[in-house]
Formats: structure tokens, C-alpha cells, sequence
């Protein structure tokens, strides 16, 4: 290959091992979803066993992997600088592993099958929280991996690709687990159908971890340490080699003096990437994505119905994604996300007034498509994609790690508080989230800027101003 000319072929190959990170953060935050039951079973997590605590251990087990995706986000921007993109996503995939099969066999090396069934639930705990911990990691190196690879004219579609891989990935788990137990006794599927669906996990992030030993470092992390020949050849085959050194010598520009400050910058910039991902969760997206088939109970929806409606809007979200994969460069950021809260706040407002007058039926499945194919189209993907860019090169792995961060502690507040929130008042909920969508909107007119087809490079110019 004509080292001197784009390859296409390399770009998109190294976006698409990139993505498996975003598939298995899909996979592994979804794959507890067929085994809620099963493992209440297996554990004994019953009130004979923990009187009126066994609710509260039950939920804490099903969430566990949300404390590990909350520390893996936190410490993400340390292994992103120490040690660079690729190989933290090699680590992350080596904790995939491991939780993949440390959960599906909690008894392995250190215990055994007569063990005490409240000493396997820790272990199955702590290989969840290391599961999440690679989640953490995968959820903000992913996107900025891809961001550092791409050229700036089609980087936009190149990141949203990652949520797409991270909704199919879910979808791809919920077809897993019910080809599990499908036609299963329920005695086998609680002993041991619940053990196969985290053990498949492990195939995806085997295949992962051997993809990343074949692809590159970034070429803006091999120039802020200071490999700039290797820098060059990546560049070059992405941009062709007299673009390479134009992009070589402004990143060089911008990282001539190597800034650990996060701050450095300002707080604005570091700000907004906070609240971007701040309101990507206060919305209630992932409300509606982990409570559907419970919300679809609650509305008068039988169980069958229900997980249907829930198996549909999983492709909804596909059909949406696909749309801001292919507008994202040709509309602009900010364009989509307001857009895309405008098409929220009905939908959210439309679902809250049906409920108070306590009006239930096919009107409210159309605005919980409604809202959720707005959030597919524009917070899903963009939101991804703004925080992977928006930083400047020398403060990218810290300041990318506060705001992920900040979006799964979110997550796991709005998760938290919806069933009380719902016993509260289902109106007032729905409406909570309605009134943060059109909030997300009035944020993003007035504080983001437009970063669509400027390079990371101009990021610091932006900033530096």
C-alpha cells in the first residue's frame, strides 16, 4: 500500500477494533439483565436468608458493576497519560475477561463448589466491580482512541460508530441470554444457564484484547511522548504524507510543552464536558432503557407485550444511531443535540400528561419512541463525540476521565432514585426529565461551541483564547 496516499481500509479497521471496546461496555452493562432472577435464586437472596435486607442485596448485586464503571472512569485519564491509549484498552479487555469468567464461575481459584453460597456472592461482586472497572475505562478511551485516529472531517461518524457498538452490543446480549434459556428447565437456567450468558462475554473480549495487539498507538499520544516518526507513519496513512506533516507539526505546536494541569485551560472547557455528560444522564435515558419492560408492566402492557415493546425500541435506538452517524458531519453537533432535546422534552412531557389523566395505550408507546429515537439521533452518539474532541491534546486523557466520570455517577443517581421517584409521583417524573431536556437544550445554545470539521489542534487554539 502507497504509504504516500490515504487508506481507507486502515482507518475504518482500527475504528472497528476501537469499537469492540464499545460493544463489550454494551455487552457487559446489559448481560446482568437475563440473570436478575437466576442469581436472587442461586445466591439465596431471599428473606429467608436476609430478612429485610434481601431487597437491598439483591439490587446492589444486579448494580454492582456501576461502582467498578465509576472508578474505571475516574482512573481512565491516569492510564491514558502513563500509558497510553492502546494499551489501557488492552487492560481493559484483560479485566473483561476476567470478570467474564470469574462471574460465571465465582468459585474459580480461590474457592470451590462447597463454599459458602454468601462467600461466592462477594466474589461474584468483586468480578463484577472489575467488569466495570474495564466498562469505566473502555467508555472513555474508546471514543477518544477513535477521535485521535481520525481525520477531522469524518471524526464525527467515526465516534458515534462507538454507540452504535455499545447499543448493539446490549441488543446482541439480550438475543444471547434468551437463546440460553430458551426451551431450558427453570432449575437448570438458576444453577447453571445464569453462569453461560457472563461466559460468552469472554469470546468478545478475547477477540478484543488479540485485535489491539495489531493495531497502532494514536498519533497524538506517540507526539505528546515525543515518538514522532512513528507519529508520522500513522498519520500518513490515515491523511497521506504531505497532509501527515502539516498535522504532524501543529500537534507538535500544541504539545511542544507537555501541560499535566487540567486547568490549564480554564474551567469553561472542563465545564462543559461535565455537563455534557451530566445531562446525557438527567434526561432519563437510561431510565427508560433499564426500567422498560417494568415501565411498559406499569402502563398496562402484559409481560409478553412488554418485552416485545422492549426487543423493538432496542431496534429503534439502532435505526436512530445510524442517522446521527450519517448527519453528524454534515449537520453539526449542536444542531443535532438541540434537535434531538427538543424531540425529548415532548416526548418526556407527552408521557408525564398521559399519565395524569391516567391515559394509557399505543399513544404512550409512540412518545416513549418518540423520546428515545430523539436521544439515539443527538445525546447518544454527539454526547460521546464532544467529549472525545472537545479537550485539548496535553489535557485530553484527565479532563475526558472528569467528565465520564461524571456521566456514570449520574447514571447511577437517576437509576437509583427513579423507583422512589415513581412511588412518589409517575407524573412528576416524567416531567422532571422533560424539564432537564429542554434545560440540556438551553445549554448547548448557549455555552457549547461548534467543533464540527475542526481539528483537535484548533481545540487548543479555541481554548487558548
Amino acid at each position: 500500500m502507497n504509504s504516500h496516499k490515504p487508506n481507507q481500509f486502515f482507518i475504518v479497521g482500527v475504528t472497528l477494533v476501537a469499537t469492540l471496546g464499545g460493544l463489550l461496555f454494551g455487552y457487559d452493562t446489559a448481560v446482568i439483565s437475563g440473570a436478575v432472577d437466576p442469581i436472587k435464586v442461586f445466591f439465596q437472596l431471599d428473606a429467608a436468608h436476609y430478612g429485610d435486607a434481601a431487597t437491598f442485596y439483591h439490587g446492589a448485586t444486579v448494580s454492582s458493576a456501576l461502582i467498578g464503571c465509576i472508578i474505571g472512569s475516574m482512573i481512565s485519564g491516569i492510564f491514558a497519560t502513563r500509558f497510553g491509549r492502546k494499551k489501557s484498552l488492552i487492560i481493559a479487555s484483560v479485566l473483561f475477561f476476567i470478570s467474564a469468567i470469574g462471574s460465571g464461575f465465582p468459585e474459580m481459584i480461590f474457592f470451590n463448589s462447597s463454599t459458602e453460597i454468601s462467600t461466592l456472592l462477594v466474589s461474584f461482586n468483586i468480578y463484577r466491580v472489575i467488569g466495570g472497572i474495564g466498562v469505566g475505562l473502555a467508555s472513555a478511551i474508546c471514543p477518544m482512541y477513535i477521535a485521535e485516529m481520525a481525520p477531522a472531517e469524518i471524526r464525527g461518524k467515526l465516534v458515534s460508530w462507538n454507540q452504535f457498538a455499545i447499543i448493539f452490543g446490549m441488543l446482541v446480549v439480550y438475543f444471547i441470554n434468551m437463546l440460553i434459556i430458551h426451551g431450558e428447565p427453570t432449575e437448570w437456567v438458576n444453577s447453571i444457564g445464569w453462569r453461560h450468558m457472563f461466559l460468552s462475554e469472554s469470546v468478545v473480549a478475547a477477540t478484543f484484547g488479540l485485535l489491539l495487539l495489531i493495531v497502532p498507538e494514536t498519533p497524538r499520544y506517540l507526539a505528546l511522548t515525543h515518538q514522532d516518526e512513528k507519529a508520522l507513519n500513522i498519520l500518513s496513512k490515515i491523511n497521506g504524507a504531505e497532509k501527515a506533516k502539516i498535522i504532524l507539526a501543529d500537534i507538535k505546536n500544541t504539545v511542544h510543552e507537555k501541560v499535566e494541569k487540567v486547568l490549564t485551560y480554564g474551567w469553561k472547557v472542563l465545564l462543559i464536558g461535565i455537563l455534557l455528560s451530566v445531562f446525557q444522564q438527567a434526561v432519563g435515558i437510561n431510565v427508560v432503557l433499564y426500567y422498560a419492560p417494568t415501565i411498559f408492566k406499569g402502563l398496562g402492557f402484559g409481560n409478553d407485550a412488554a418485552m416485545w415493546q422492549t426487543v423493538i425500541m432496542g431496534f429503534i435506538n439502532i435505526v436512530f444511531t445510524l442517522i446521527a452517524i450519517f448527519t453528524v458531519d454534515k449537520f453539526g453537533r449542536k444542531p443535532l443535540l438541540i434537535i434531538g432535546s427538543i424531540g425529548m422534552a415532548i416526548g418526556m412531557f407527552a408521557i408525564g400528561t398521559l399519565a395524569y389523566f391516567q391515559i394509557i395505550g399505543v399513544g404512550t408507546l409512540i412518545f416513549i419512541v418518540i423520546y428515545t429515537a430523539a436521544f439515539m439521533m443527538s445525546w447518544g452518539p454527539i454526547c460521546w463525540v464532544l467529549i472525545s474532541e472537545i479537550f485539548p491534546n496535553t489535557i485530553r486523557g484527565k479532563a475526558v476521565a472528569i467528565a465520564v466520570a461524571a456521566q456514570w455517577i449520574t447514571n447511577f443517581l437517576v437509576s437509583s432514585t427513579f423507583p422512589t421517584l415513581e412511588a412518589f409521583s409517575i407524573t412528576f417524573t416524567y416531567m422532571l426529565y422533560g424539564v432537564m431536556s429542554v434545560l440540556s437544550a438551553l445549554f448547548v445554545w448557549k455555552m457549547v461551541p461548534e467543533t464540527t470539521g475542526k481539528t483537535l489542534e484548533d481545540m487548543t487554539k479555541l481554548w487558548s483564547k
